[in-house]
Formats: C-alpha cells, sequence, structure tokens
C-alpha cells in the first residue's frame, strides 16, 4: 500500500474544488444520472436525445422556438409538470432503435410518439402511440388489452404483461425497420406488426384512426411524449439508426 503524505490531501481537495468551479464559471452542467451513454451504445451507434439537464432538443408540439410549457427537468429525467401539449423531438428520424424509460404516477396516462408529422392539430392524427399507462387505477386499463401499457394504443395489445407497478421504473424500446415495428417492455417483445398489411388495414379501419388518411403512413418523423394531464417522467432517451 502506498501511503501519500498529510500534505497532499489539502491540495487535492483544493484542486477539486478549483476545477469544480472553472466548470460553473464555464457554464458546463454536470452530467445527471444517466445521462452519458456507456460505451456499449456508443459502439452500437446509439445517440442521446436527451442531455439530462435541459430540453435542448425538443419542442413543444407545433411550437418550435417557442419557450416549453409544461415540461421540465427533474433529476435527470424530463418531467410532466403542466398543462402544455405534447413534448416533440426536433429531429426526425425513420428507421430506428429507441430506448427510453418512464415512470408513471398512481393512476397515471401518457404515450410515446414515434414517425409523427406535425402537420396537422394533434399529433396522434399521424404518429402510432406506444401506451404509457397505470393498468390498475387508470380507466383505460379496463378498456381492452389494446390500451394498457406497452400497447400499440387502440390497435394492437401486448401479448405479455410485463410492465412494473406505477413510480417504478419501465424500460421501452421501439423498433422501426420499414414497415415492421415492434415494443419491446422490461426486456421482453409484446407487440409486433406490419404496417400496410391486411391486418393493420382491418384494426385501423375499426378504429378512430380510420377517420385520419394521414395515420400511420410515414415511415420517418418525430418523437413524441405526451401530455395526457398526468405526471410521468421519462430519462435515458437514447436512438440509434438501422
Amino acid at each position: 500500500m502506498i501511503r501519500l503524505p498529510r500534505s497532499a490531501f489539502p491540495f487535492r481537495i483544493g484542486l477539486g474544488l478549483l476545477l469544480a468551479c472553472l466548470a460553473a464559471s464555464s457554464g458546463a452542467a454536470p452530467p445527471a444520472p444517466g445521462a452519458a451513454l456507456s460505451a456499449a451504445e456508443r459502439k452500437q451507434g446509439f445517440v442521446s436525445l436527451f442531455d439530462g439537464h435541459s430540453l435542448r432538443g425538443w419542442h413543444g408540439y407545433r411550437k418550435p422556438g417557442e419557450p416549453v410549457a409544461g415540461w421540465a427537468v427533474e433529476d435527470g429525467a424530463i418531467v410532466r409538470t403542466g398543462a402544455g401539449g405534447d413534448l416533440v423531438s426536433d429531429g426526425r428520424y425513420g428507421d430506428f432503435e429507441l430506448r427510453i424509460d418512464w415512470q408513471v404516477a398512481p393512476g397515471g396516462n401518457s404515450g410515446i410518439f414515434y414517425r409523427g408529422d406535425e402537420s396537422e392539430p394533434e399529433i396522434y392524427r399521424t404518429a402510432v402511440e406506444y401506451q404509457v399507462l397505470d393498468n390498475e387505477r387508470h380507466p383505460d386499463g379496463r378498456n381492452g388489452r389494446d390500451r394498457w401499457a406497452s400497447a400499440a394504443y387502440s390497435l394492437y395489445a401486448p401479448e405479455k404483461i410485463t410492465v412494473r407497478p406505477a413510480g417504478q421504473w419501465n424500460r421501452t424500446r421501439i423498433v422501426a425497420r420499414g414497415d415492421h415495428v415492434e415494443h419491446w417492455l422490461n426486456g421482453e417483445k409484446v407487440v409486433a406488426y406490419t404496417l400496410g398489411s391486411a391486418d393493420w388495414k382491418a384494426r385501423v379501419a375499426a378504429s378512430k384512426f380510420k377517420d385520419w388518411p394521414g395515420f400511420g403512413v410515414l415511415r420517418s418523423g418525430v418523437i413524441g411524449l405526451q401530455d395526457h394531464g398526468d405526471r410521468v417522467r421519462y430519462r435515458n432517451i437514447r436512438l440509434r439508426a438501422l
């Protein structure tokens, strides 16, 4: 064991304080928990869509360039804090794997939209929604399995129930490659479907989406976090192009 002289410790502490002061004076924020990509993620080609301490890279739906209302960053997570509308990515994405963690409040409802467009009054007129829900307490939990957490909302129900209770973190993966889409939850594939297939067309025709010709037809678009009126938290938002 190497023993350092006592005189070394004041220097080390002073150096740490100096570095902290330099970081603060430069305006650089310390990395939030879970904000940094792992070496494996970088090797796989993932990029972070959320830096862990700001809403840079996101804007209110159909409100680019305006201050974001109803969303904030708390403890390294994007949090729905009040009425403000859906939050969407600045970037558009086509074939991708999206990884995102979420935690919904008891009785809460939200959703993750993908391949959406801001040409319509609401994002759900173009984008498919990965359902985020407290199955046990929210009324949608009693409206059929195709409304449960991880469903392709109102179209495809999860094949397995792998959701954790409200207040706990869940880990989602959405894989979109051409017409093929998969929903994963907590390490299990729970939904798979093919856009434009006979099955897809039949399900859309039997749903409210039949009235919106732009629904589910885009192969590239924004990622969206839904404001459904309830508190929800999102973190560790990573995406790689496929």
